[in-house]
């Protein structure tokens, strides 16, 4: 008889070990598209507090201002990179398998012009100032970067630039009908109003050392880039009619006429090549590409160069010069060698290997050369470097009280030279202080599995806005991409699955029988509901509806 009284008490052991198995956690995970951003930014937060505005209680206006706050906490170039990046933040995207991603490269550049157009400043939080001093070598995206980080810390800092304006490649390098002079202009101004002394003209080797900055500064960032073109090392290469690309592109943003014949070849496959392909094209040259791999394997931004071959631009794969050749000094034609693709090599892509015997002739009058770029060694004294990159650690520290970022550790977007900008000044921050620098690394990612995409109403994403094709060569300076208006960022923001946080969904809440979900009288981000653990019958139900994977099994 004993052993039958154990039975109901077993049963009621094992159901109490099973609820506690199953009780629920709030907690918030990394979203995909965050651990796909080279700067880290909280996507989810500012998209979030557009999508949800109405819950927060905020207008739609004041949500736009606080979305901008929180983009530009990490990147003072939303207005730029929105209009540059190749967002790798879509590609990672959860709601693709479903209709599409969320058009995150079109919001950022709308929360950006929103942001110059309202006048917005800056986010300096109230901090005291400090006497440590802080010397920046490049008004790039690096360099300015990590300068805003420290101003906005309290330090006074001065910013080094060799040429007559800020920002880099970004100002002389990206053509106007990507990124406007204005655009790029009006964000860097931002940035220098918080307090920082800008020195241009200031070429670091010739008007002051390395060691003499050093000795003036308590802190020192390298962001110079690698702004000097490789050479091919072909037989012809030395002469008239053979422009190095970033030279070239330099020119035509200068203002300056270069005449490039009536056709041209660019060799390259990079951003750089098709840059220079199209803005030679805008002034009336026959232009073909030749890139030694395949479409595949091109580093250029997929649809720059769709809209290259939508302007008329030819690209020739598998193929590399092996001479360029003249007569007297003029270019005629370059000899084309066949290539086929090996194995893979150290960037993961496959190697092109010659054609033995498949030399041809092709009739060109000019060449841009855009292969890669790297550092100007005169300036650098004896800084570490291998493969013509600066050597450093993980957080860009090269030596004491000296970091370096942007292109100086490795050719990039500018998204990651931004975010290197701000690694560097968190980290040097943190050394000044005396504080151990914090695990940059980001959390493992909300998995795809705990997303109920099924919840989620089909909706496409939009179609950006760009000018009519036909006026793409006739207005060549004209910007092509539009901006998005605000009723098209509000219903984009809405796709948002709010991938590993709260939205306020409410499933939770209805679902559950025991009433463990109490809903806040003061909602924020994230945070609509709080958990009565002690009224939780652990049925998992919870879990089982969150759409977002917020809710797990409580550990």
């Amino acid at each position: 008889m004993a052993m039958h009284d154990d039975v109901p008490k077993a049963a009621e052991s094992s159901r109490a070990a099973l609820k506690l198995s199953i009780r629920p956690e709030q907690l918030e995970k990394t979203p995909p598209c965050q651990a796909g951003c080279p700067n880290s930014g909280d996507i989810r937060s500012w998209l979030g507090i557009i999508a949800q505005h109405d819950k927060l209680g905020l207008t739609l206006e004041a949500a736009y201002d606080r979305a901008w706050a929180i983009v530009a906490e990490r990147n003072p170039f939303p207005a730029t990179l929105g209009r540059i990046c190749p967002h790798p933040c879509e590609s990672n995207c959860t709601r693709s398998d479903k209709d599409g991603p969320v058009a995150i490269n079109a919001l950022e550049r709308f929360i950006g012009d929103w942001g110059l157009r309202r006048g917005l400043i800056l986010p300096t939080p109230g901090v005291q100032s400090r006497s440590e001093t802080v010397g920046v070598i490049g008004a790039g995206p690096a360099g300015l970067s990590f300068a805003y980080q420290m101003a906005r810390r309290g330090y006074p800092v001065t910013v080094y630039e060799r040429d007559r304006e800020p920002g880099g490649m970004l100002r002389y390098d990206v053509p106007d009908f990507r990124l406007p002079e204005g655009v790029l202009a009006a964000e860097i101004e931002r940035i220098v109003n918080i307090g920082i002394d800008l020195q241009l003209v200031t070429e670091v080797g010739s008007d002051v050392t390395l060691d003499q900055l050093r000795g003036r500064h308590d802190v020192l960032f390298i962001g110079m880039g690698a702004q000097h073109s490789r050479r091919l090392g072909i037989p012809g290469e030395d002469g008239p009619g053979v422009w190095p690309g970033l030279d070239y592109l330099r020119l035509r943003k200068l203002g300056n006429d270069v005449d490039v014949g009536g056709r041209i070849a660019v060799i390259g496959g990079g951003n750089t090549a098709i840059d220079a392909a199209r803005m030679a094209r805008r002034a009336g040259a026959d232009v073909t590409i030749i890139y030694r791999r395949t479409r595949a394997e091109m580093p250029a931004i997929a649809e720059e160069i769709d809209d290259a071959l939508t302007e008329g631009i030819e690209i020739e794969f598998l193929a590399a010069p092996v001479e360029i050749i003249r007569d007297g000094d003029a270019v005629r034609a370059l000899s084309l060698q066949k290539m086929e693709l090996g194995k893979p090599d150290q960037s993961g892509r496959r190697r092109p290997l010659p054609v033995a015997g498949s030399e041809e002739r092709v009739e060109f009058g000019a060449v841009i050369v855009a292969v890669s770029q790297e550092l100007d060694r005169r300036a650098l004294g004896q800084v570490r470097t291998s493969h013509g990159q600066i050597e450093t650690d993980a957080t860009g520290k090269l030596a004491s009280h000296v970091w370096a970022g942007g292109d100086d550790l490795g050719p990039g977007i500018a998204a990651l030279a931004t975010a290197q900008g701000r690694q560097a000044a968190e980290a040097a921050h943190a050394e000044l202080l005396g504080l151990s620098v914090a695990d940059g690394r980001p959390e493992e990612p909300v998995s795809p599995d705990q997303i109920k995409a099924g919840y989620y109403e089909q909706q496409g994403p939009l179609d950006p806005p760009r000018r009519p094709k036909e006026e793409w060569l006739r207005r060549p300076d004209d910007e092509i991409d539009r901006t998005i208006d605000s009723e098209q960022a509000l219903q984009e923001a809405t796709r948002c699955f709010s991938c590993g946080n709260c939205f306020g969904c409410q499933q939770c809440w209805m679902y559950c029988n025991a009433g463990s979900f109490l809903r806040l009288s003061q909602a924020s981000p994230g945070n609509y509901f709080t958990l009565n653990m002690d009224a939780c019958e652990g049925c998992g139900k919870c879990i089982e509806v969150c759409p977002s994977g917020f809710l797990s099994v409580r550990r």
